[in-house]
């Protein structure tokens, strides 16, 4: 697979992390700890709160096995994720871009994205939950509130990979310390709990939260995460270097997937041990746990506990979906956008549907929502484990890395696992909707749908096996390169416009377009008046700001005067792209200089990107002069 600098994965942090520069072996092996932290937060997300105090309270600690099975899956698998980056050194979005035909990989792509909006549907309503149980605030308004984490993941993402690792560890413990002291709170029979994994489902409502537990804990879109974290770490290219960047990244898995499964088997040991043990065999809600856990325990604390745990872990689980986000749409269709964007877009697909259910159906579907959610992400597992497994189990690719025949059983037998629950599922929820409809259209629609999701599941299984019969997808960001020979002689500048502020900027400017001008070269300087008065009556205005622009603009003529250069000056009125981009036009020039503002994220909000807007108004070259 031909690899460039600019088809990295999360390519602003990949390889930001050296761990060759520690000088002891102990910080070599910590500095590779951390990815696995950030995908760990997604298997104790509010999803999983809601399937857990379900089972609990449901079938007292009888699915346990469930969450052990769960958290063995998602160690073998995370760990195959981690293989397939350090060692191909591309994340499972692009290695599914390069194996799979288009139409296929849209499809995928497009299950992808469901699923991570699904993951977040559940971190917007258990931040909401929690800020309800906690402070009161309504659900609506706590849904409303989660946009503003949008900023929060920015600003940890400009710090850095490594405070990012740490901010997350750091709510990580707290969830953690918050159940260590619920435990103590409850003091649950262990022989009791040590049953609970002997596997067993007690009917078919077991079944159905046991695979909303399982899409809970492996989590499809951790798999495209963990496979492009892992390329933060900067590795030797020698086997020896790849072994142990592999063994580290398994370590790093065992321990944080390990703190995820003790907070899974917490949450559903507090549900049997109050609410089961109780006969309130029926508290699916989070709002009902933590409303009777005071009473029934005889200690606020337990209350709080919950709820400043539930926010932390709506909280910490909101990075994982959003840079997921970032590598399947930058992996599958080539396409980068502003993190911000991206960001609000991911958030408002989870709030969008919030508010709707909120409003028309009120709070009490709110936690039938959340595990509806986690059956979604449940029936996208197969694919995005069958193309995993394929790639690691291929020996042309992975050479001395291959994994082992036994865990390409392994992890078959979990794949096929999956596949045969989400089937029985699928086949008993098509068949009641088929019972209880008399309209054909539904009736039609659901066959379709399941034979559709066989098919695919078809497809997505035996394609890599024909790969020797097709030429593959191209995986890189930028497919269409060219050759030295490909590059002709740029044609000079006859007129550049300069966009200028009156301010230190403009050094700059006039510098770059005296450096870059020719002989026959003409300029233009443009400058946007923003007075109260220039924005009501335009050119009209004789406002002090509008003549002393005009005086500033004098002086700058002469110093092109003063070289024997021709230049004229423009002066715009009321809004500064718009201005700016007519002059251009109006005047034929064929480069723009324009000075950055300095303004940088959030700032750019508030004073305006005019740069950034404005190379999308233009069809000339931009120059920006700092």
């Amino acid at each position: 697979m031909p690899h460039h600098a600019a088809d990295k994965s999360l390519s602003e942090v990949h390889q930001s992390v050296d761990p060759l520069k520690k000088r002891s072996a102990w910080r070599r092996a910590l500095a590779f700890f951390g990815p696995a932290y950030l995908i760990s937060v997604g298997y104790m997300d509010p999803g999983n709160w809601a399937t857990d105090i379900a089972g609990g309270s449901a079938f007292g600690y009888s699915l346990i096995w469930v969450l052990l099975m769960s958290n063995l899956m998602a160690l073998l698998l995370q760990s195959l994720s981690a293989r397939l980056g350090i060692v191909q050194g591309k994340d499972l979005a692009q290695c599914n871009r390069y194996y799979y035909p288009k139409s296929i990989n849209f499809i995928l792509y497009v299950l992808a994205e469901l699923a991570i909006a699904a993951c977040d549907l559940a971190e917007v309503l258990g931040m909401a939950i929690g800020l309800n149980l906690l402070l009161g605030i309504p659900l609506l308004a706590g849904v409303c509130i989660s946009v503003l984490d949008t900023f929060l993941l920015l600003f940890l993402q400009r710090l850095g990979i490594r405070k990012l690792e740490a901010f997350i560890i750091a709510l990580i413990a707290i969830i953690g310390l918050c159940f260590w002291v619920e435990m103590m709170y409850v003091k649950p029979p262990l022989g009791e709990v040590v049953r609970g994994f002997v596997p067993g489902l007690p009917n078919k409502a077991a079944l159905y939260i046991a695979i909303g537990i399982i899409g809970a804990t492996v989590m499809p879109h951790n798999l495209y995460l963990h496979s492009a974290l892992v390329q933060t770490r900067i590795t030797g290219t020698d086997k020896k270097s790849i072994l142990k960047a592999i063994r580290y990244n398994i370590a790093d898995s065992a321990i944080a997937l390990n703190l995820a499964f003790f907070v899974n088997a917490a949450i559903l040991v507090l549900a049997a041990s109050v609410f089961f043990k109780a006969g309130l065999h029926e508290v699916a809600s989070m709002q009902e746990a933590h409303k009777l856990l005071a009473p029934m325990l005889g200690n606020q604390w337990s209350s709080h506990l919950f709820a400043i745990a539930l926010i932390a872990a709506g909280q910490s689980s909101t990075v994982t979906g959003t840079l997921a986000g970032q590598i399947v749409m930058e992996g599958y269709l080539r396409l980068r956008i502003n993190p911000l964007v991206r960001r609000l877009i991911t958030r408002l697909l989870a709030v969008i549907p919030a508010v709707i259910v909120i409003l028309l159906m009120g709070d009490k579907e709110v936690d039938a929502m959340l595990i509806f959610s986690q059956v979604i992400l449940s029936m996208q597992l197969a694919f995005a484990i069958i193309p995993l497994i394929h790639f690691v189990s291929d020996k042309a690719r992975m050479g001395d890395f291959v994994i082992k025949p036994y865990v390409k059983v392994l992890s078959w037998a979990v794949a096929i696992i999956i596949i045969a629950l989400n089937l029985w599922q699928l086949f008993e929820s098509g068949s009641e909707w088929i019972r209880n409809t008399d309209s054909f259209f539904i009736k039609a629609l659901t066959v379709l749908f399941v034979a559709g999701f066989i098919v695919l599941l078809g497809i997505t299984t035996f394609y890599p096996l024909m790969l020797q019969k097709r030429k593959q997808n191209s995986i890189n960001m930028h497919p269409h390169r060219i050759g030295i020979e490909d590059i002709g002689q740029a044609k000079s500048f006859d007129n550049i416009a300069l966009a200028l502020d009156f301010g230190e900027q403009d050094k700059a400017v006039i510098a770059y377009a005296l450096k870059l001008a020719e002989a026959h070269t003409s300029f233009t300087l443009i400058h946007i008046v923003e007075s109260a008065s220039a924005k009501a009556i335009g050119e009209e205005t004789q406002d002090y700001e509008t003549n002393e622009d005009k005086r500033i603009m004098d002086e700058y003529l002469q110093i092109f005067t003063a070289k024997a250069l021709q230049a004229k000056g423009r002066i715009g009125f009321n809004n500064r792209v718009k201005g700016i981009a007519a002059i251009v036009k109006e005047e034929q020039a064929d480069l723009l200089i324009v000075g950055s503002h300095g303004h940088h994220s959030i700032k750019d909000l508030i004073f305006g990107e005019t740069v950034n807007s404005l190379r999308h108004k233009v069809k000339i070259p931009v120059l920006i002069a700092q």
